[in-house]
């Protein structure tokens, strides 16, 4: 945690759908929070529970908890971590193009590289996502309530 304050946005629990709208007050990383979730629930059927984003410098880190599917959780069982671990760096590469497009859009600034990470026990997903150093100037006009920011999918 980068030590500054969060700010959280519940999602109300739906029938297999996340909420599709965001609060006008949302800063920007809870809107960052909520498409990247968005995103992967669209995309590989099962969202992560709970995520939270951090802006600091030239960098975006969303670290995501939860989410794993029920056949992942089987193979995990069975001792074949390095099955899901293969399996969704695979997908998060494909995907990786889209979630770009959707952070520049939302930050205003051009990702230069990006990474995910999935670790087992417990189920975290990491997002990084590394700006031009040219936009420095971009960060450091974000709002205060910004520096972190926590989306929690009841």
């Amino acid at each position: 945690m980068i030590g500054l304050p969060g700010f959280a946005v519940s999602i109300p629990a739906m029938a297999d759908q996340l909420s599709t709208s965001t609060a006008p007050e949302q800063g920007l990383l809870a809107k960052i929070s909520t498409e990247v979730v968005r995103t992967l629930k669209d995309s590989f059927g099962k969202g992560p529970l709970k995520a939270k984003s951090y802006l600091q410098d030239d960098f975006l880190l969303v670290v995501m908890r939860g989410g794993v599917t029920v056949a992942e959780q089987t193979m995990l069982d069975r001792g074949h971590g390095d099955l899901v671990r293969e399996f969704r760096q695979t997908y998060q590469n494909e995907m990786g193009d889209h979630l770009v497009a959707k952070i520049e859009a939302l930050t205003g600034r051009k990702v230069v590289n990006y990474q995910s990470q999935i670790l087992f026990e417990p189920h975290i997903v990491m997002e990084v996502f590394f700006f031009d150093d040219g936009d420095a100037a971009a960060a450091d006009a974000t709002d205060p309530r910004d520096a972190s920011a926590t989306l929690t999918n009841t």
